[in-house]
């Protein structure tokens, strides 16, 4: 006659883990190192398409993003930016040329400028 087959929920010598759990554990890891590997080229993907995006489409005239204020700003001659500050729709250039020091407050929004104050010594 056959000899009767153990039951499988004997654990293996030298461990608590018995020849099936070690196989589900086995699995387990397969799996899980698998959609770690599909994870990360999914990412990697993401980044190549994202980066590959950058500057092509939904630009206007001159590269400017769509709904974009395209304006100028007339400086005195000879005159240079020697700072700028922004705060929320609002920018600030401190403007120094030869004849004196300038702050120019630009809106954001509109392009125009809404204040322009000269600096004078006392």
């Amino acid at each position: 006659m056959t000899a009767a087959s153990e039951p499988d929920n004997t654990p293996l010598p030298g461990t608590v883990f018995t020849p099936r759990q070690v196989r589900v554990l086995k699995i387990a890891v397969i799996v899980m190192g698998l959609l770690m590997v599909g994870g990360f080229a999914f990412v990697l993907a993401a980044i190549v398409y994202q980066a590959s995006q950058v500057g092509q489409g939904g630009k206007g005239a001159a590269g400017a993003a769509p709904g974009a204020v395209s304006s100028e700003l007339q400086i005195p001659k000879d005159a240079t930016v020697s700072s700028l500050a922004l705060d929320g729709d609002r920018l600030a250039l401190h403007l120094s040329s030869p004849a004196g020091s300038e702050i120019a407050v630009v809106d954001l929004r509109s392009g125009k400028v809404i204040a322009r104050i000269k600096l004078k010594p006392e």
